[in-house]
C-alpha cells in the first residue's frame, strides 16, 4: 500500500505483509481438527471476520525492529492471536453478546458450550505454539499473560454493577484483560532477538501503554462514538451494566438524584426507554467523556515516549504513529 493517505496500521500491515501471510497460514493450519469439525467452523467464523491483527503485528514489528532473523516470531505472533481469539469467544458468552466485528457472535450462531470449548481448544493450541520456539522466557511471558487476562476478566465480573468500583480497580481490570496481551506481544519480540534489557523494557512499556489507551478509547466510544465500525452498538456497555471509566467518573461527581439513576440502571439493571440518552447527558454534564478522552491521549503519549528511547528504525516510527492512530478515534 503506497498511498500517503494510508493509516499507520495499514502502513504497518504493508511492511509486515510477508510475515503476516506466514502467521495467517499457521493459524489456519493449527485451528484444524480431524476429530471435531466444529472447532475450525467456530474458529474460522471469528478469525476470518476481518480483525485487524494488531497484536500479532506488534510481535512481528518488535522482533524485526530488534534485528531478529529467525522464524520463532511467526509462531509467537500466531500464539498471541490464538490467545486473543480464545478470550473473545469466552467474553461473548460472559457478556451474552450477539455481535462481534459486525457479525453474529459464535455463541449466537452455535451455542455457549461450543464457544467455551472451542475457546479452551485455542488456548491449548496457543500453549503448544509458544513452547515450540524453545525460549523459556518467551514462554513465561505469554503464559503469564494468559493468566493475567483471566484474572482481569474475573475481576471485571466481580466489580460489575458495583457502584463503589474505583478508577484504580478499573485500571487493574483493563491492564489485565487488554494491556497484558499487548505488552506480552511487544515484549517477546526483543526477548527472542536477544536485545538489551533496556529495549525489552521499553517495548513492554509501549505495549502496556498502548493496550491501556486502546481499552479506554473503546470504552469512550461506547458512549461517544457513532456505533458503527466498532463491532458493537452504541451503548452496549450501558446495557451490559459495565462500569467503564466515563461512568465511574460520572458517578463520582453525581448528586443524590443522579446517583439514584445510576443505582437503578447499572446497580439493579432496571433500564427503560430514554435511559441511555440520560446517561450520556450526565456523562457530558460532568465532563466524564472529555476527561476520558484526555486520559486516552495521555496513555498514547506514554506509548510514544516508550518507543522514542529505542534505536532509530522505520518500524519504531510506525509503532509511535500507531499510538496516535489508536487515540485518533476519540478526536
Amino acid at each position: 500500500m503506497t498511498s500517503t493517505r494510508a493509516t499507520p496500521l495499514e502502513r504497518l500491515a504493508d511492511v509486515l505483509a510477508d510475515d503476516m501471510a506466514q502467521v495467517n497460514a499457521l493459524i489456519r493450519a493449527r485451528m484444524m481438527s480431524e476429530n471435531a469439525p466444529r472447532i475450525p467452523e467456530v474458529t474460522a467464523h471469528l478469525i476470518e471476520a476481518g480483525g485487524k491483527r494488531i497484536r500479532p503485528m506488534m510481535t512481528l514489528a518488535a522482533a524485526r525492529m530488534c534485528g531478529y532473523e529467525g522464524d520463532a516470531h511467526i509462531k509467537l505472533a500466531a500464539t498471541v492471536e490464538f490467545i486473543h481469539t480464545a478470550t473473545l469467544l469466552h467474553d461473548d458468552v460472559v457478556d451474552e453478546s450477539a455481535k462481534r466485528r459486525g457479525r453474529p457472535t459464535a455463541n449466537l450462531l452455535w451455542d455457549n458450550k461450543s464457544s467455551v470449548l472451542v475457546g479452551d481448544y485455542l488456548f491449548a493450541r496457543a500453549f503448544q505454539l509458544m513452547v515450540e520456539p524453545g525460549n523459556l522466557r518467551a514462554l513465561s511471558i505469554l503464559s503469564n499473560a494468559a493468566a493475567v487476562i483471566a484474572e482481569g476478566e474475573v475481576l471485571q465480573l466481580t466489580a460489575a454493577q458495583n457502584l463503589a468500583t474505583t478508577e484504580a480497580t478499573y485500571m487493574q481490570v483493563i491492564r489485565g484483560k487488554t494491556a497484558a496481551l499487548f505488552s506480552a506481544a511487544t515484549q517477546v519480540g526483543p526477548v527472542i532477538a536477544g536485545s538489551p534489557e533496556a529495549q525489552v523494557q521499553a517495548l513492554y512499556d509501549y505495549g502496556d501503554a498502548l493496550g491501556i489507551c486502546f481499552q479506554i478509547v473503546d470504552d469512550y466510544l461506547d458512549y461517544g462514538g457513532a456505533g458503527d465500525g466498532l463491532g458493537k452498538n452504541l451503548g452496549d456497555d450501558f446495557r451490559e451494566r459495565k462500569l467503564t471509566l466515563p461512568v465511574i467518573r460520572a458517578i463520582a461527581a453525581a448528586d443524590a438524584t443522579e446517583r439514584t439513576f445510576w443505582e437503578r440502571t447499572i446497580g439493579r439493571g432496571q433500564q427503560q426507554d430514554g435511559d441511555l440518552d440520560h446517561a450520556m447527558t450526565l456523562l457530558t454534564r460532568h465532563g466524564a467523556l472529555a476527561s476520558t478522552r484526555d486520559t486516552a491521549r495521555h496513555w498514547a503519549a506514554q506509548a510514544r515516549k516508550s518507543v522514542a528511547a529505542l534505536p532509530d528504525h522505520p518500524l519504531r516510527d510506525m509503532l509511535a504513529d500507531l499510538a496516535d492512530f489508536v487515540v485518533a478515534r476519540v478526536n
